[in-house]
Formats: structure tokens, sequence, C-alpha cells
């Protein structure tokens, strides 16, 4: 079962990315360690789609 948005929002917060605002649906997050910006988008209670969770742990990853 994937995992909802709002668990990747955690995720990414708590690893220091900070939500940058966006249009919507959509919520942009910035790092200091990480050039691009993530983008999620969705309702916070909609399952993420495979390609975000895939973002957002390259993200995480790159961010250390």
């Amino acid at each position: 079962m994937p995992p909802k948005v709002r668990e990747l929002i955690a995720e990414l917060e708590r690893a220091g990315f900070s939500n940058r605002g966006g249009k919507g649906s959509h919520r942009n997050f910035v790092h200091p360690n990480v050039p691009k910006p993530i983008t999620i988008s969705g309702a916070p209670g909609e399952d993420a789609k495979h390609y975000q969770v895939r973002a957002v742990k390259r993200a995480i990853e790159e961010s250390k």
C-alpha cells in the first residue's frame, strides 16, 4: 500500500526541507543542500504516486 501524501511531507520536514508554498494542491519544498525544489501534489489524505515516493527518497539522500 503506498504511503499518503502527508507522510511524504512529514519525511521531508524531518529531513530539514521547508515548504515554500505552491498553487492549489502543489507544495514546493526546498533545502539548502539540494539544488532543485521538490514538488509534491495532491491532498494530504491521497495515496502518493510512485514517482513522488522516489523523488522524496532521492532528495533526502541528496540533502545528507
